[in-house]
């Protein structure tokens, strides 16, 4: 049965710009932002919008050695993106879905709500860095290096 996990953070960077990054730069801003973790991200079908999927590319010391995800939503209108892990990543260490969607909203013209819903479900016991309180930490860091580079007019 899928699960869900919620959580939000707030980052002092306007609506549009994260909203870029977040889901058409990805593609060069990931391996930006996530340097020692992420070596590139590809897309091997689709156009950008749902049904994309792309691979994410670990480097060496990272275990598993990538992630294959799905654009599962993607609505330019209420800002929300939807991407589930389809191989690798997640799914090689115990879960069996694996799906994170975020949600943008404007509090003010340079800050930004973002909610996270994390969807996941596991057939047997997983390990605890799985569990959805630690790769929801994973997702915030990430977000808050988006913040950053943002911020730093990388953009």
């Amino acid at each position: 049965m899928v699960k869900e996990f919620n959580t939000q953070t707030e980052l002092s960077v306007r609506l549009e710009a994260l909203w870029a990054v977040l889901s058409k730069d990805f593609i060069t801003v990931v391996p930006k932002v996530l340097p020692h973790i992420v070596k590139d991200v590809q897309v091997i079908e689709g156009d950008g919008g749902v049904g994309t999927i792309l691979i994410f590319n670990f480097f060496p010391d990272v275990s598993p050695s990538y992630q294959r995800e799905e654009i599962t939503e993607f609505d330019e209108s209420s800002h929300e993106i939807g991407l589930q892990v389809i191989e690798g990543g997640y799914l090689s260490q115990g879960l069996s879905y694996y799906k994170t969607t975020f949600k943008l909203s404007a509090v003010e013209e340079d800050k930004t709500l973002v909610n996270v819903k994390i969807s996941y479900d596991h057939e047997s016991d997983i390990e605890e860095k799985v569990t959805p309180t630690k790769t929801s930490q994973s997702t915030l860091f990430y977000l808050r290096r988006l913040e950053k580079y943002l911020s730093n007019g990388s953009a």
